[in-house]
Order: C-alpha cells, then structure tokens, then sequence
C-alpha cells in the first residue's frame, strides 16, 4: 500500500551512497578498519571506553546476556511490554524470563517497585527497556541491584543518542545493547552494538562475536598474526564494512535528527492538547533526554482500537502497536503459567496503545493531517 504518511522513514542519502561505494572499491568488505572507526566514534558520542559492532540487535543482546554470565535456571527481570527479542535472548542463555508490570500511562517503562517484588534467590540479572527512547528509572533500578546483588543490562534498541542524568542510555549497566534496523534512529539495514566500560567484558564481547578465536581475518589479512586460537564456544555476529559505512554517516546525523524528532514530539503533544484532550500521550515532563524513537499514544477507554486503525488506514496513515505483551504469545505462554504473576499495568496499557508517525522528514503539516485523523476517529467509531 503507498502510505500518505508512513509511520517511519529512512534518512539516506548521497553521503551513504558515497560511503558504500568507497567500501567497495577498497576490495574489503568484512569487518575490518571502517568497522573499528565505527566503534571509536561510536564509543566516543556516548562517552563509553567500549563499543562492539554486531549483526543485529538481537545478536547484542543475546551476547549481553552471556557477558553477564547467566546461566541455565537463572531468573532474568525484564518487562513484558518490549519486543519479543528482549526476552528471547534471556532465553538463548538458557536462562528464565520473568516479567515485571510498567509504571503506568504516563510512564511505558518496567516499574522499579514490579522489578523488586519479583525477586527472588534465583534472580540473576535486570534488563531493563527504554521504552521509545525514554529513560527507565536508572538511579532506583541501580539502587535495586546493588542492594540484591544482581548485574543490570540495558536494551536501548530505542535510545540512542538519549541520555539521563548526563548519562547515554546504554552506559548505566554492564552492558548496554543498540539495534540499527531499518527504523531506527540510526540505521544500517540490520546491525547492532553493544557498550561498556569494563576491559575484561570488552574483550569478551569481541571474542564471543567472532567465534571465540583470539585474531580476526583483519588482523591476518594485515600480517599481525598468522593463526588463531579459539577460547570459547562464540558466535558469527559480526557486522561487515558496508553496514559499518553507513552507521558513520547515520551517527553524524543523530544529533541533529534527534533533535528534530524531539521538536515534532513536541508539536504533537500541542495539538493533542487542543484537539484530542482525551487522549493520552506517555513521558509527558519525563526526566532525561528522550531519542523519541516513537510516538505512542494511549486510546481514552472504550474506543475500539481496530475500528480507530482501520479509520487512520482509510486515511492513508500508517499505525502501528508497540507492542502486544510478550506473555500473550503462545511460546512464552508456557512460562506465563510457571511463573504467575500481575501484569495490571501492561495488560490494560498494551490493549489500548497506538503508534503515529514520527520520523525526521515529517512535516509539521503532515502532523496536522495526522492529528486531525485521530480527532476524527476517536470522535466517530
């Protein structure tokens, strides 16, 4: 279907264009110096001593978790309401999900109270969501772990570029993880990083990403080395050169798109005010500073969220949900039933929750189109 207005869009241009085709002439197209660059000046814009390039967002996570050295039968705090791959990570791990309740309608991120009452001696670890590139609660959620001993990962697949307290989301935990699919804030097609400040992490980081073995093709390619040893069962997660391009160019780019991402936000919330004070629109006021990833807003009770979609579609408005609970689908069920527990929050949030458009290029006209659809919906289902 050709979108009046789609819910999100790439920014890629000449400068992209220039940079792949330079990889490309270069012969190399593995991981090699343009993904080393990638990393430093990644590292080097969220003021972290570590960057590792990946294959994608799940890869980083899933490395995450090994880095925090979970094992088979430990219990891993994260919420429900994230994208599935947050807790399928947890599981590649051979560790157990277990789902904690959200803040509540102002707030789309896991409840540091939920996070505590959740507890208990097998519990191994936090990972925290930043929900639409919104800051979780960081002090109270480092306060938590601290006092119970458990490691805090944190997935900023949103977040990037957002910061609390002066500090990137990402760099508050042991290991933050970033995904660049194709819609988001920075993006490289698929890719992923991860980020931290311990040394010994770091290199473990970078092992499990490229099989375990203690030289990369680089290395030999460049007459640093002749052979390998492998040191661990690792993984082929490593990013190439094409994508690494791309991410250079993107992340030049964040700062300013950002911004541009937060003044739209920003317009929307004016004439939601005005024209749908019934709705709800979360992390209004919310401390930090937000990558607005997206726009969620929150449905007023008793407005039928299929008949308000299949409206702004007629429209040629694209929507979206981010996201039905992880606990509702029939793999995770199972784990639902093994581990009961209240999800208030999530369940009434997660039925009502509607995603607009939001992407740099958006106009502040096409927000008033946008707005005046969901004015109109809202009023007429």
């Amino acid at each position: 279907m050709e979108w009046k207005i789609p819910l999100a869009d790439v920014d890629i241009g000449a400068e992209e264009r220039e940079a792949v085709d330079q990889v490309l002439a270069s012969g190399w197209l593995t991981m090699g110096s343009i993904t080393q660059e990638f990393e430093a000046e990644f590292a080097q814009h969220l003021g972290v001593k570590h960057a590792i390039a990946v294959t994608n967002g799940t890869a980083a996570l899933h490395l995450a978790c090994l880095a925090a050295g979970l094992q088979p039968g430990d219990e891993v705090i994260l919420p429900a309401f994230t994208f599935v791959a947050t807790a399928a990570a947890v599981r590649y791990a051979g560790a157990i999900p277990v789902f904690a309740d959200i803040q509540g309608e102002k707030d789309f991120n896991v409840s540091p109270a939920s996070i505590e009452r959740h507890i208990t001696p097998k519990t191994r670890a936090i990972l925290v969501v930043h929900y639409g590139g919104y800051a979780c609660d960081m002090p109270a959620i480092m306060q938590i772990a601290k006092k119970h001993g458990l490691v805090v990962l944190e997935d900023a697949a949103h977040a990037v570029g957002a910061q609390l307290q002066g500090r990137s989301l990402g760099a508050w935990g042991l290991v933050g993880s970033f995904s660049f699919f194709s819609n988001k804030n920075l993006t490289t097609g698929e890719g992923g990083m991860l980020v931290c400040e311990d040394d010994g992490v770091a290199d473990l980081l970078r092992s499990l990403r490229s099989h375990g073995m203690t030289t990369l093709t680089w290395d030999r390619h460049r007459g640093h080395a002749w052979s390998y040893d492998v040191t661990n069962l690792g993984y082929n997660y490593r990013i190439d050169e094409i994508r690494s391009a791309i991410g250079r160019v993107q992340l030049a780019k964040l700062d300013s798109n950002n911004e541009l991402r937060r003044s739209l936000t920003t317009y929307y919330r004016q004439l939601f005010e005005q024209a749908v004070p019934e709705l709800t629109i979360p992390f209004s006021a919310h401390p930090g500073l937000s990558a607005c990833h997206i726009l969620p807003i929150l449905l007023p009770q008793g407005v039928n969220r299929k008949a308000f979609m299949d409206a702004m579609k007629a429209d040629g408005i694209q929507t979206s949900i981010h996201y039905p609970p992880i606990h509702h689908f029939l793999e995770y069920k199972q784990l639902e039933t093994a581990y009961p527990r209240s999800l208030e929050n999530t369940e009434s949030i997660a039925a009502r929750q509607v995603t607009l458009p939001l992407y740099p290029a958006l106009r502040p006209s096409d927000i008033e189109v946008v707005v005046e659809a969901v004015r109109s919906a809202v009023q007429n289902i």
